[in-house]
């Protein structure tokens, strides 16, 4: 080829570059239509995937149409399956009705919540002596609140999650701005500190090597391992926040599962007053999954660098980004921890413990290594070697029983899937005789 030939070659492709990228970027607006000049979030640029539990949900779609004659066993995601207690939902029916009396309605309530129910959740979960009622905020569901306290922590804060831990802890870590890029290789988020929770550290981390954090989020009951802290361990956390200048963020959505003397509130613990926020609901209390209610409690002596009150800051984050619970949602709150309404409840919690018991006891027969299912509805189950992902597809596959890879909760989760023990007991049942079969 001469020069002038190879001239015109290069030259055509320098032209036929741009002329292709133009049909293409023409050939892009076609299909997706007119689009704004507004840059996404760069933050939700980040996030890996789609949410954990929404994808588990995709897969048993796929898994129905595939197989629609096939008898789905639901051990997934954690909603609660018994009905309400009959004494409860009267109370949120009777209240429902009463709105359509001159009498009985009422609009708008305060944003902080019934003061009725925030002086209930004070004595019955904290016997007046941990918490005032002035420090209960009501909210629609712990996970909302963990999105609004990201919203009052801001995006320059450093963060600690337990490994494995619930996904919003993280993915609400990276939508805010505080988790940095994500690193393939080792399947973490840059900027967060990730606290190693197995069994072989009682699922509690080695504080000693543990980097400080502004935020430290830890759950007990752990989501999904199970595992409630120890009094001692819990020592240990609210020790290691006050030395560092740290807050934590405690989850105790599960506490009321708690059967023996383990802490069930972080504020039982010396100092936690001063260093800690606590998030709870009535979503695997009492069935109110859908009903959405729950609760967090910011202490007054809680302060942040500069000695301003926390408490003052969140309660205008909820005014400012909430309307406050429903209020027949809130009545149902009250019942509940009403002294009939309570005991009711308490018996639909023995009922899922007694299907946790059933799918430990089905898994240790079977040689696998089970943990949780004592003092929380999960069952953190080990299978050496193995990709979470690929058990879980096995089991979908091969059982037609639905739970949740572990890996979806941090790397810490691989080799392990989630078995929940929400369920009807038939269903636990044939569940455990499927998973005899499999793994026999």
């Amino acid at each position: 080829m001469d020069m002038l030939s190879t001239c015109g070659f290069m030259s055509g492709e320098i032209i036929l570059q741009p002329m292709i990228a133009e049909a293409s970027l023409k050939t892009r607006k076609e299909q997706v239509g007119f689009h704004t000049k507004v840059p996404r979030n760069v933050n939700l640029e980040k996030l890996r995937n789609g949410y954990l539990f929404p994808e588990i949900s995709r897969h048993e779609l796929q898994h129905i149409e595939k197989y629609p004659n096939a008898k789905l066993i639901s051990l997934g995601v954690g909603d609660t399956t018994k009905p309400i207690p009959q004494i409860i939902a009267s109370h949120m029916a009777n209240y429902a009705f009463g709105l359509s009396t001159d009498i009985g309605y009422k609009g708008y309530g305060p944003e902080q919540g019934n003061k009725a129910l925030r002086k209930a959740i004070a004595e019955v979960f904290y016997k007046n002596e941990l918490v005032k009622d002035t420090e209960v905020f009501i909210s629609d569901g712990a996970q909302c609140d963990i999105t609004r306290l990201q919203l009052l922590l801001g995006s320059n804060v450093t963060i600690a999650v337990q490994d494995p831990s619930f996904p919003a802890y993280i993915d609400s870590s990276v939508i805010i701005g505080q988790a940095g890029h994500f690193e393939d290789n080792a399947k973490k988020y840059q900027s967060i500190e990730y606290m190693n929770c197995g069994p072989q550290n009682n699922f509690f981390p080695d504080l000693s090597t543990t980097s400080r954090a502004d935020v430290i989020f830890f759950c007990s009951p752990n989501n999904p391992t199970g595992h409630a802290a120890t009094r001692k361990q819990l020592e240990e956390l609210v020790e290691f926040a006050r030395d560092n200048g740290s807050i934590i963020v405690f989850d105790s959505a599960y506490a009321t599962y708690i059967k023996d003397d383990r802490p069930r509130s972080i504020f039982e613990i010396p100092g936690a007053r001063e260093v800690a926020i606590e998030v709870s609901s009535f979503s695997k209390f009492a069935g109110f999954t859908g009903i959405r209610l729950g609760w967090t409690v910011v202490p007054e002596e809680l302060l942040y660098s500069n000695g301003f009150p926390v408490i003052h800051d969140f309660n205008r984050i909820v005014c400012t980004s909430f309307n406050g619970a429903s209020s027949i949602a809130q009545a149902g709150g009250l019942a509940c921890l009403s002294f009939e309404g309570f005991a009711a409840v308490q018996s639909v919690l023995d009922y899922y413990m007694e299907n946790a018991k059933i799918l430990v006891e089905t898994f240790a027969s079977l040689g696998l290594k089970a943990y949780g299912g004592r003092n929380a509805p999960y069952i953190w189950v080990h299978f050496p070697g193995s990709k979470s992902w690929e058990v879980f597809s096995k089991i979908l596959e091969k059982a037609h029983i639905i739970t949740v890879p572990g890996s979806g909760f941090g790397p810490g989760g691989e080799e392990y899937i989630r078995v929940s023990a929400f369920g009807h007991r038939d269903a636990i049942l044939e569940a455990s005789r499927r998973l005899k079969i499999l793994f026999s």
